[in-house]
């Protein structure tokens, strides 16, 4: 586009000049033709060219400027052939200034396009979908700027309303078909939050058609605009004050964070500057939706993409507000509902009655993201990353989410249904027989104690401290605050936060992990490294080491919240036991600051660290001589031994955590931190499971560290258990070749009457 036509696209003469030419009379080939012209001249291109989606995933080559005529409606590509494939199969523009030297350059002899060097393309999305491309060309060696980038994909973005509501994309390119569509189906997910639910699939449905792209009064639109961000802003205080939201916990400051996005300076003036450039206010949103899709599709950081999810959601409640729909406003949902969605805002999620949700899938998501938050603090059983799910789901079908699992089961068989129907009342019936005996001290029918405690992030999870009967919190992941906040917290709020925990720890131990950053848990204005391996990259105590100013912080705030009490602090993906000495240097630096200024001491002050890194095992003596204590962080520790990915859902079953490699490790920890007399403990994703506690206890591991609602069934497994006969069996199991004794331990506990 013109210079003159600025960031948002365009000129508005040229918005009304493809308006007024797509609802002008005539054949539509005319039409199209005079389209790509109109374009071609606007873009100060020799080439613009418009390519269509037709059934079976081919482009072909509807109109064009500057190719030969005799090659539209015979060029074709399929998606991902050719350059125009490409853009169609990731749904990003490309530009490039020599397209003959890419790699996926297709020649087609017919178009004689061999003279025509720069090009920029960008897909045509409606409704998610590509249903077209648009690209122009030039014959000399041209670098598109980015006015010209967003500019282009406004006009597409216009385009595709057009092309798609003149009835050119035919029923048989929009139809998904499924031959497998009536059969059951068992799709592999990751587990955001634990549980079991079912019911029937509802998809929630985000999009909206919009109606009218161009405006013809700006200032109309800009006050339609301004009404609609009042509006939405209002109704989200009313939805946040519901009354299962009340009290403390991340999941509060989640949502608070998420309420702050809706009045973001920035996000507001890139709608108003579309407005500007005249389009509707509706089609000014659904512009600034797409862009940052666009954008997002290049950022490889989970939490980033997640606060993308947020931000969408915001977007299309503003749409609701502009057309008038209410999104809440349905009155056909089933008693037990089961919601799929490709992805969800935490404030999408608490448009639905929450009284009849049973579960969650979504086909993006992560742990960290604010839904799966917020639906730990319901109790609502979620799934995230689970592939193909839109496509393989029907409204209406009955569907199981197993949350403890990490997977979908669709249209289970009768027998399915009624065996998970009897595990979830079994669930509840043993769940409040657990609760009623919270009081039960954790000892072995033998007389061993052993120690569970509570991991912890939210202080919702601290609420759970009595309930669940715990000793103390082994695990408080101080990074999931920071993860929430528009900036890095300060020492004082961070004193804040940590005096918080305590206070309501109350008599217990709470033992606080400093920050475990970067990686896949970026900060959003945190502007580190990108890593070909973020598990193994650039975080923790490696990043706290290299910027010892923040690292020092915390530390300070920690020491500051813990003047008068029991303080412990753990140190993460300690590699070296030279890492520990650095950090400890960095406390002892900041505990004489601290009692210089007069400042009352921690009573008691234990250091720890995280054995995650398999090199620390070479290293045990050094370690017990220099750390209070040790927790195995067996997540990372695990992954690590086995170099597998546990986040990628084609691997989390190629290996088991019940496998003799492992209990031989844990045997070899258990033994020598005895030896030195130093405490260890477990306080990964292992320990919460009944089976995984057995086997640890087996090991020789006395401290068990897990999420508070997990510390009743584990209890409820300790008691039952006797330990001489137990661990002589777990010697004999780690000496196996098996892959897995997870069969042969269940079968032990079920001989020996042990509750799992």
């Amino acid at each position: 586009m013109a210079p003159q036509a600025g960031g948002w696209g365009g000129s508005r003469r040229l918005l009304r000049q493809l308006r007024d030419l797509m609802q002008s009379g005539g054949l539509w080939q005319d039409r199209l033709d005079s389209l790509v012209r109109l374009i071609a001249d606007a873009m100060v291109a020799e080439v613009c060219s418009l390519y269509v989606m037709r059934a079976g995933e081919v482009l072909e080559l509807f109109a064009t400027q500057g190719l030969r005529r005799e090659a539209v409606h015979r060029t074709r590509l399929r998606v991902g052939e050719g350059i125009v494939g490409e853009i169609a199969s990731t749904g990003r523009p490309l530009s490039l200034q020599d397209a003959q030297q890419h790699p996926n350059f297709a020649y087609r002899p017919e178009t004689g396009e061999e003279i025509f060097h720069s090009m920029l393309g960008v897909p045509l999305l409606r409704d998610r979908r590509v249903i077209g491309v648009l690209a122009v060309q030039n014959k000399t060696r041209r670098a598109y700027g980015e006015d010209e980038l967003e500019a282009l994909e406004t006009v597409a973005m216009v385009l595709a309303e057009m092309v798609g509501g003149a009835g050119l994309i035919g029923e048989e390119e929009g139809r998904h078909t499924d031959s497998l569509a009536t059969l059951p189906a068992r799709l592999a997910g990751v587990t955001l939050n634990e549980g079991i639910g079912m019911g029937t699939a509802v998809p929630h449905e985000r999009g909206i058609v919009i109606k009218q792209i161009v405006a013809e009064d700006i200032d109309v639109e800009l006050h339609r605009l301004e009404s609609s961000l009042s509006e939405m802003q209002e109704s989200l205080d009313d939805l946040l004050q519901r009354q299962e939201l009340s009290g403390d916990g991340e999941h509060v400051e989640v949502l608070e964070t998420y309420r702050m996005f809706a009045e973001d300076r920035g996000w507001a003036e890139r709608l108003r500057e579309a407005v500007r450039s005249g389009l509707t206010a509706e089609a000014a949103v659904q512009r600034v939706l797409t862009d940052m899709r666009q954008r997002m599709t290049k950022v490889r950081d989970p939490y980033i993409r997640e606060r993308y999810s947020d931000l969408e959601d915001l977007g299309n409640r503003l749409l609701h507000h502009l057309t008038g729909n209410d999104s809440t406003a349905r009155d056909d949902l089933p008693d037990d509902l089961v919601l799929v969605a490709r992805n969800l805002g935490p404030a999408e999620l608490l448009d639905y009655d929450i009284s009849r949700l049973r579960a969650v899938a979504l086909e993006e998501g992560s742990p960290t993201a604010h839904v799966a938050i917020v639906a730990r603090a319901l109790g609502i059983p979620m799934i995230g990353r689970c592939s193909e799910l839109l496509a393989r789901v029907r409204p209406g079908d009955f569907v199981i989410i197993d949350g403890d699992v990490g997977q979908a089961l669709l249209r289970p068989r009768q027998s399915v249904r009624q065996s998970f129907s009897d595990a979830i009342e079994l669930r509840a019936n043993r769940r409040a027989e657990q609760l009623a005996n919270r009081a039960l001290p954790p000892e072995t029918r033998d007389g061993v104690r052993i120690s569970l405690q509570a991991n912890a992030g939210l202080l919702v999870d601290l609420d759970q401290l009595e309930e669940s009967g715990a000793e103390g919190v082994g695990l408080y992941r101080t990074e999931v605050p920071f993860m929430v906040q528009e900036r890095f917290p300060d020492a004082a709020t961070q004193t804040e936060l940590y005096a918080r925990a305590l206070d309501m720890a109350g008599e217990r131990p709470v033992t606080f992990r400093t920050l475990d950053i970067g990686g896949d848990k970026a900060l959003p204005y945190w502007s580190g490294t990108k890593d070909e391996n973020p598990a193994m990259g650039w975080r923790a105590i490696r990043i706290g080491l290299d910027r010892p100013a923040m690292l020092r912080q915390q530390l300070r705030a920690l020491l500051a919240a813990g003047a008068g009490r029991h303080l412990r602090l753990m140190f993460p993906m300690v590699s070296e036991v030279n890492e520990l000495m650095q950090a400890r240097a960095l406390l002892d630096m900041e505990l004489a600051r601290h009692l210089a200024r007069g400042a009352e001491p921690p009573t008691r002050l234990e250091v720890g660290v995280m054995l995650e890194v398999p090199a620390l095992i070479w290293q045990l003596p050094a370690l017990f001589a220099r750390a209070d204590f040790v927790s195995v962080g067996s997540n990372d520790l695990f992954q690590f031994l086995f170099a597998i990915d546990r986040g990628n859902p084609r691997l989390a079953r190629r290996y088991d955590s019940l496998s003799p490699p492992i209990l031989t490790l844990l045997r070899f920890l258990a033994a020598e931190a005895d030896s030195h007399g130093v405490p260890l403990s477990v306080c990964g994703e292992m320990a919460g499971h009944p089976l995984e506690a057995l086997a640890l206890i087996g090991c020789g591991i006395r401290i068990l560290s897990m999420p508070p609602s997990h510390v009743a069934s584990v209890r409820s497994t300790v008691r039952s258990l006797k330990l001489g006969s137990l661990q002589e069996y777990v010697t004999y199991l780690s000496g196996l070749p098996n892959r897995s004794v997870r069969q042969h331990l269940r079968a032990y506990a079920g001989d020996h009457g042990i509750a799992l």
